[in-house]
């Protein structure tokens, strides 16, 4: 079966074993492809880049919850009665 490769760099699975700092170097930032039996198991990226990635999914779920709030009924607050 073939799979997609979503990154432009690869290393093997035994390559990895050898030295993991190595892969996330070669990388420069982006996703490696690790693959196993020249197919793709999973991909490394570095720390900074997964926070990014974190951060990017949180934003777009709070946009669709706002997107989903947008059209409510809005309710006349005073500050004072709070």
């Amino acid at each position: 079966m073939a799979a997609s490769i979503l990154a432009d760099t690869i290393i093997s699975i035994s390559d990895l074993k050898r030295n993991p700092m190595v892969a996330v170097a070669q990388g420069g930032g982006f996703p490696v492809a690790v693959l196993n039996r020249n197919h793709p198991e999973f991909y490394c990226i570095p720390t900074e880049s997964y926070k990014a990635l974190l951060d990017k999914i949180e934003d777009l779920e709070m946009n669709a919850l706002a997107d989903s709030r947008a059209k409510q009924e809005r309710i006349a607050v005073n500050i004072n009665d709070l």
